[in-house]
């Protein structure tokens, strides 16, 4: 699957990866509060962080893609928060395993020269 997204929302909770189409739908649902069918993409990171599934509904039918990293973790966002949005730029880094957050880190209020 050649795919990048617009949006990638990103499901903050591990969930099980033996987890289908159907069952992350499901999630999409109830969990997000959001419409599986609407255009955006979804991906899930199990608990381990070296799993992710992405789910895409192409206005034909629902693409169901995993990676997983030999090495290393993916860098997912903290519990507390339900849901994270990501751009394009951010979702092909965050799916090669490269820290994507510290792309646009804004420098700390206190930096000086």
């Amino acid at each position: 699957m050649n795919f990048t997204p617009h949006q990638v929302w990103l499901a903050v909770e591990p969930v099980d990866m033996r987890l289908g189409v159907e069952g992350l739908s499901l999630r999409v649902q109830e969990s997000l509060g959001r419409a599986p069918c609407d255009g955006s993409a979804y991906a899930f990171c199990n608990k381990r962080g070296n799993r992710l599934k992405l789910l895409v509904w192409d206005g034909a039918g629902v693409w169901l893609a995993q990676r997983r990293l030999h090495r290393g973790r993916f860098v997912w966002p903290q519990a507390g928060q339900t849901v994270c949005t990501l751009e394009a730029e951010q979702w092909r880094w965050l799916a090669t395993g490269v820290d994507w957050q510290r792309l646009s880190a804004p420098p700390p209020a206190q930096w000086k020269l």
